[in-house]
């Protein structure tokens, strides 16, 4: 085994003067292949059938956004060489004996690097606002890579910046690394499923282990933090190979280049906005207020329909606001019918309103 290991080092180190000349157009180039490549793979054999216009929309806002990011920041390679052509004669690399070795040692502690920067980004309120932008694509595929919020990847490229300061990274490595490292992530975000995935996600992040951690579900998409390799999830505790029911983020987000932007500053995901309609269970919610108004005087009889009708206002208007025009009433005909209900005008209609709660949020409400 460790007669394999010298060859496969001696292959690397006669082959990696040949890395040296990759320039930035050829780097662009192979990423433009790949990219055609993975979609083209993704029509032809999808994992999940996306409609087609959403996920027209889909590359269209991931590839304006990179547009946008790469205004700002340039291209985020470009201050990478930068720092690593004034930083490369020094660092903790210089140690590594042959080429070959610090280009490996230089990879792995990218991948190690990007792993913990990901979890943390999971971890505190302060960096999912920005992180969550990636996740809100619902139509997980290739161009998503790119769906990446300007103040996140800034902070990636001081934490890369850092990272080749420190180890003494050069430009040929900086280049390499950037190369590989796109490539791989292109590879796992492409809505794509083929013989042997399993297999390959034992060693790397394969599409379906990134899928999952693509779930709307926090304990999934908690899971699978990799960008090359799953041997760190494995190894931290964080592998998951559960298939996600839906992917994205829950509640409603923007998906255009200027409201992704935007909505990176948001420190939490906007609520829903107002269903006009049965889906907004606005009789719940108001017997809930009645139900307390009423436990307030030990349901003393005879308030009945005058708690309902201040709940029914109060409840208005917090839904609607104080806006002007006219609200929906699918909920009149019930007020008036439930008025009139005998048991409800003799005093006990808490014994109804109880019931229709626990009904509606079973088990949440503790008298349920």
């Amino acid at each position: 085994m460790s007669s394999e290991i010298t060859s496969l080092i001696t292959f690397g180190e006669a082959n990696f003067t040949g890395f040296s000349s990759m320039s930035g157009n050829l780097v662009a180039f192979t990423l433009l292949i790949a990219l055609v490549v993975l979609a083209a793979l993704e029509f032809s054999f999808p994992k999940r059938i996306l409609p087609v216009k959403q996920l027209r929309q889909s590359y269209q806002t991931n590839a304006g956004l990179f547009i946008f990011n790469s205004l700002i920041i340039s291209v985020t390679l470009t201050p990478l060489l930068m720092v690593a052509d004034r930083y490369s004669d020094r660092g903790l690399l210089s140690y590594a004996e042959g080429p070959a070795w610090k280009a490996l040692l230089s990879f792995l502690l990218l991948d190690l690097l990007l792993y913990c920067w990901h979890r943390i980004s999971h971890s505190f309120d302060s960096l999912w606002m920005f992180h969550k932008v990636h996740h809100n694509d619902p139509y997980l595929n290739v161009s998503t890579t790119f769906r990446l919020h300007i103040v996140e990847l800034l902070i990636i490229t001081v934490l890369k910046s850092a990272y080749i300061v420190l180890l003494g990274v050069d430009k040929t490595m900086v280049l390499t690394n950037e190369t590989l490292l796109t490539l791989f992530v292109m590879f796992h975000h492409s809505n794509i499923s083929f013989r042997g995935e399993k297999r390959l996600g034992q060693v790397i992040i394969a599409p379906y282990l990134h899928c999952a951690h693509h779930s709307t579900e926090r304990s999934e998409h908690d899971t699978n933090y990799g960008a090359v390799f799953s041997t760190w999830d494995r190894l931290l505790g964080t592998f998951n190979e559960r298939e996600p029911a839906k992917i994205g983020i829950k509640n409603s987000s923007p998906q255009t280049v200027l409201g992704l932007v935007k909505f990176g500053f948001t420190p939490a995901n906007p609520a829903p906005a107002p269903v006009y309609g049965p889906d907004l269970n606005l009789n719940a919610m108001i017997a809930e207020a009645a139900y307390y108004k009423a436990e307030k005087r030990a349901f003393k009889p005879g308030n009945e329909l005058r708690d309902w009708l201040e709940a029914k206002r109060g409840i208005i208007r917090m839904v609607y606001g104080d806006r002007p025009g006219r609200r929906p009433q699918p909920f009149k005909s019930y007020i008036l019918t439930v008025s009139s209900i005998p048991i409800i005008r003799n005093g006990k209609y808490h014994e109804i309103i109880e019931r229709f709660y626990c009904s509606a949020y079973y088990p949440l409400y503790r008298r349920c």
